[in-house]
């Protein structure tokens, strides 16, 4: 399959406003009231991730993914929606994300999604995703399908 540039639906890219002052910055990353109750987060966690280095691409069944990229590295996104009833089916998102353009991204189940640090520096990826990885206890089936090691995958990074 072929896929088109387009916005997907039901994707949330929100930019992420800094608030400054003498002691540093604070950057409010979600909050109840902005967010649909199906994908109120119930875990969080940050990782880093070295210039040059993607993450993915994989998607989830029944996860949605609450990410805020704020730095200190730029990320280029990339989305794919598989999801065969959406009305963006076949769609392909990009945008450039992080330090330089910090952003919350709304990531629903069926949206094969990637990212790689384009930037100089490491960068680093909040994580608030409404499903606990690996189940209560880490006793069940992790709910990831990942595209990266497949040979003719379409969710290919540029």
């Amino acid at each position: 399959m072929k896929y088109r540039e387009a916005v997907i639906y039901d994707v949330v890219l929100r930019s992420l406003r800094r608030f400054s002052d003498a002691r540093g910055w604070l950057i409010e990353l979600f909050r109840q009231d902005e967010l649909d109750p199906a994908v109120y987060p119930v875990m969080a966690y940050v990782s880093e991730t070295l210039p040059g280095v993607a993450r993915g691409p994989h998607e989830h069944r029944d996860q949605t993914d609450v990410f805020g990229f704020l730095g200190p590295g730029d990320f280029k996104l990339y989305l794919w929606d598989a999801r065969p009833n959406s009305t963006t089916f076949g769609c392909r998102q990009t945008t450039v994300v992080g330090a330089s353009n910090p952003t919350l991204a709304v990531i629903p189940p069926g949206v094969v999604h990637a990212y790689k640090n384009v930037g100089q520096r490491p960068g680093w990826v909040f994580n608030a995703p409404n499903r606990l990885y690996a189940g209560w206890g880490k006793k069940e089936k992790v709910d990831e399908i990942r595209h990266e090691e497949i040979a003719d995958s379409p969710f290919i990074l540029d």
